[in-house]
């Protein structure tokens, strides 16, 4: 074949292979396609862009529409064109948070362009990307009439959704928000837990980056800026790495982590990384002092309602207004508080006040739910003596309960055993029966010699009227009647009395002869709020003192020529001791002094005169002056004042006095104490003043509340006694 030929072959050849080839290729694909168009378009960046997006888009997106697909690449890259904070983002992180088109496993939606156009208009005043997150957070949700409420079809909802109902909830609007950023080039992600750490749900946010990421709730706004939520506090305690506890912030790049989607838990395809260090109490961010962000649910249902916190001292340190039904339930009031420090919370709502107590443990921002059926309801007056009257109902049930579990006619504490003997004398009067509780004597002798003399004193006195009762001391000791046992016996005897007896608590009355006269020295100051009148025949008062008996009628019975022990110098010492107290005191210290001069330790039966003086009394369980002395078996509670069983110490003395709404305490001793109060000591439906050795330590209302009745109960089984309102207070020492 000459040269020319084989020439004209070769290109003939050349030519029909790559026509062969031309008419074999296929056209570019869906993916490539978009990435030459972007490459196009927007030059090398475009195409490193549309490889990210297209290289970790989830799986169930393979066939998802191309037109949407530039849409969001086409739009993204406008925003970083357009914005000066968006040239800013560095590549990597504006591919992985600006880029994206979705965030979750939400319905895909060509929602760039609509998106865009809104918010550009909104941000185009705003000189960097922190007042871009802002005004979005606060302009977007109403522009497009979406606000929280629990309603919504679904948690996921993509934003076409949500402005169809008009509603979404955290979830959903979070993707509006980090939809929002990201149209106008600012990095948005969503973050949240898939439950608090006390197991009340979960919660989703938002975190957006201007040179450093930053978290807000959405539709949240908070004028104070960023960082700034009600759920501080509460992501404080997030669990670092905890698939449920910790704090989760979404990727679309694969981390090796999964966003915990609590509405569709099988799900791992939405990579995630572990933020939770951000949030935790230790960073040195941390936010300062005590804010409680604050809701109120009333039969299952957020109410609006006033809110106040009272301090310590009665001034109300913060007042705000709740919001109620389907608002945002983010949507919180703050109260402003110290941290470390007690309040009592007053609630108005429905016309009552409510009123429960708030500890704010430490420093943050946290939640607080108060539940109006947790909650104490203020009582009127009226409706306090109704309530003493049912909660004295259930303290009846379980009086009688435990006198079933006992042997008949016998009374246990803490391992001793106080048998009685009784007698019952004349009919009993409407308001019930009077109790006399009479101590025999004897003491450090032998078992015999005390049961002779318990069944001696059961026979020594005679009533017109009452319950006469000779308890068997549960020791043979010298000191048989004024042991730490004996109070907490004669309180079980009393109540039990009381409740199963129809005994009139305001009538009861203590004697005892010898031993049993030192019983009465002792006990009746130690126990004086118990008693309407006591009596002391023939004993010795050891160490005890006469201040606590200010309120109680007191009577001494004494032999002139009893010398034993020198009962009876003691005995005339203790009537100078009352007279000089009742100097002082015109209006306490009510006592008889009796010496027969010719009786020496038996009185020949004399001291029986002692009945009749003691009936003339009733006590009076709500003083308006109250001398408390403590003795060594200390008491935590004397008449309405009360102190911590840790402070209480033997020889304390506390003096108060009500004048008129105003309570003055006088002490060296304590610096803290309870106030038990009742509308026969002041006017609980006024205001009182507290002021403690001349400085005010608390101004304001005290509340009537059946959780105080109860609690007053549990600690007293008297229903004269029972508080309707309780108030601590404490000052400097």
């Amino acid at each position: 074949m000459s040269g020319w030929l084989e020439r004209m072959f070769a290109a003939l050849c050349l030519v029909m292979v790559c026509w062969a080839s031309t008419a074999s290729a296929e056209p570019p694909g869906p993916g490539e396609a978009l990435v030459q168009r972007a490459e196009q378009e927007y030059g090398p960046f475009g195409k490193r862009a549309a490889e990210f997006l297209l290289e970790y888009r989830p799986a169930r997106d393979a066939e998802l529409d191309t037109g949407l697909l530039w849409n969001n690449l086409d739009f993204a890259l406008r925003a970083r064109e357009e914005f000066p904070w968006a040239r800013q983002v560095p590549e990597e992180l504006f591919f992985n948070d600006v880029l994206p088109y979705a965030v979750f496993d939400e319905t895909r939606e060509d929602w760039r362009p609509w998106v865009y156009e809104q918010c550009r208009k909104i941000v185009r005043d705003c000189a960097n990307a922190t007042e871009a997150i802002q005004a979005l957070n606060r302009n977007y949700f109403d522009a497009i009439n979406v606000h929280y409420n629990t309603g919504r079809k679904a948690p996921n909802q993509s934003p076409s959704e949500s402005i169809e109902q008009g509603r979404a909830t955290c979830t959903g609007l979070s993707i509006i928000l980090v939809y929002a950023c990201r149209s106008v080039g600012i990095p948005a992600r969503a973050a949240g837990v898939a439950s608090w750490h006390d197991k009340r749900g979960n919660h989703t946010w938002v975190e957006a980056w201007d040179g450093q990421w930053h978290f807000t709730g959405a539709d949240e706004y908070n004028a104070g800026g960023l960082d700034r939520a009600w759920f501080v506090g509460d992501a404080a305690r997030a669990v670092p790495g905890d698939p449920v506890f910790g704090v989760w912030a979404t990727s679309w790049k694969p981390t090796g982590h999964h966003f915990p989607m609590v509405w569709n838990e099988g799900a791992r395809d939405v990579p995630a990384v572990d933020v939770t260090h951000r949030y935790r109490r230790d960073r040195p961010e941390a936010v300062e002092g005590a804010v409680r962000h604050v809701r109120v649910w009333h039969d299952g249902n957020r109410v609006a309602c006033r809110v106040r916190a009272i301090d310590e001292r009665g001034r109300v340190v913060a007042e705000i207004v709740t919001k109620a039904g389907t608002a945002d339930l983010n949507d919180m009031p703050m109260l402003k508080l110290e941290p470390h420090a007690r309040y009592s919370i007053e609630i108005g709502f429905d016309n009552r006040t409510w009123v429960t107590s708030l500890t704010t443990e430490g420093v943050g921002e946290e939640t607080v739910d108060l539940r109006l059926d947790q909650a104490d309801i203020a009582l009127s007056e009226e409706e306090a003596l109704a309530a003493i009257n049912a909660a004295w109902r259930d303290e009846v049930a379980k009086i009688e309960q435990e006198k079933a579990r006992r042997p008949k006619d016998v009374f246990e504490w803490n391992g001793f055993t106080m048998p009685v003997l009784e007698r019952e004398f004349g009919k009993e009067p409407a308001e019930g029966h009077s109790l006399w509780i009479s101590m025999h004597g004897g003491g450090g002798a032998p078992k015999e010699v005390n049961d002779q003399q318990w069944k001696n004193q059961i026979r020594l006195y005679e009533l017109e009227e009452g319950i006469y009762v000779a308890p068997r001391a549960p020791t043979d000791t010298w000191n048989l009647w004024h042991q730490a046992h004996i109070d907490p016996l004669f309180d079980q005897l009393i109540a039990t009395y009381v409740a199963t007896r129809h005994v009139n608590p305001d009538r009861v009355y203590l004697m005892g002869y010898s031993a049993g006269g030192d019983g009465v020295y002792q006990l009746a100051p130690r126990m004086a709020d118990r008693f309407a009148a006591a009596s002391m025949m023939a004993g010795h008062p050891n160490e005890a003192q006469p201040m606590g008996l200010r309120n109680l009628p007191f009577a001494i019975f004494m032999g002139g020529k009893d010398t034993a022990y020198n009962r009876n110098q003691v005995a005339a010492e203790w009537g100078r001791k009352l007279a000089a107290l009742q100097q002082d005191d015109p209006e306490g210290y009510p006592h008889r002094v009796t010496i027969y001069p010719d009786d020496a330790h038996w009185m020949n039966g004399k001291d029986r005169e002692a009945v009749p003086w003691m009936a003339g009394f009733v006590r009076n369980a709500w003083p308006k002056r109250v001398v408390w002395h403590q003795d060594d078996v200390t008491h935590t509670r004397f008449y309405w004042l009360g102190v911590d069983s840790q402070v209480a110490a033997a020889g304390q003395t506390i003096i108060a006095d009500v004048d008129g709404q105003a309570i003055h305490i006088e002490t060296s001793d304590v610096n803290a104490v309870t106030l038990y109060l009742r509308d026969e000591l002041i006017d609980l439906d006024e205001p009182i003043t507290v002021v403690a050795n001349g400085t005010v330590v608390f101004e304001g209302r005290v509340y009537r509340t059946a959780e105080a009745i109860r609690d007053s109960l549990s600690q007293r089984r008297d229903p004269r006694m029972a508080a309707t309102a309780q108030l601590s207070v404490h000052w400097e020492p």
